[in-house]
């Protein structure tokens, strides 16, 4: 019985997260993705991130001589999660439909995201909206207020 329960605790648990590659046109760029802390995007950074349901992914990229760029990462339908969900555990719609993709190319110039499901796929382009940017700005500058506060 253990031999069958712990294979599926494991790929239960594997469903909660994907794992991205990010990169960027620009050298030095500095990325941060919702509360986690800022890092530096090296060629292929991976990062791994919950997947979602409801929520985004707002980023804030900075590199020295660009303006920051902000929007909200596009994210792919778990269409397979859905069907898995509806067969055993209705409830995990709520929170694993959505993840992001395995390759993320951030390029500040031209304020674009590109992003592809395979290594040898094409790159799909996606701006963010004035909206989406707002919106992650906003969230990016109260998120700073209270930190600087909270110091």
């Amino acid at each position: 019985m253990k031999k069958v329960i712990a294979p599926l605790v494991f790929t239960l648990l594997a469903g909660c997260s994907a794992s991205t590659n990010l990169d960027a046109t620009q050298k030095d760029v500095s990325i941060q993705v919702n509360d986690k802390a800022p890092l530096t995007i090296d060629a292929m950074t991976e990062q791994t991130y919950s997947t979602t349901s409801f929520g985004q992914y707002r980023f804030k990229l900075e590199a020295d001589g660009h303006e920051p760029m902000y929007g909200v990462m596009p994210l792919k339908f778990n269409g397979g999660y859905l069907a898995a969900d509806i067969l055993f555990f209705a409830p995990a719609m709520f929170f694993n439909l959505r993840e992001v993709f395995p390759y993320y190319q951030f390029d500040l110039e031209k304020n674009e995201i590109r992003y592809k499901k395979n290594a040898g796929d094409l790159w799909q382009v996606y701006t963010p909206t004035e909206a989406e940017i707002q919106r992650a700005k906003a969230y990016f500058e109260k998120r700073d207020n209270y930190v600087l506060k909270a110091q």
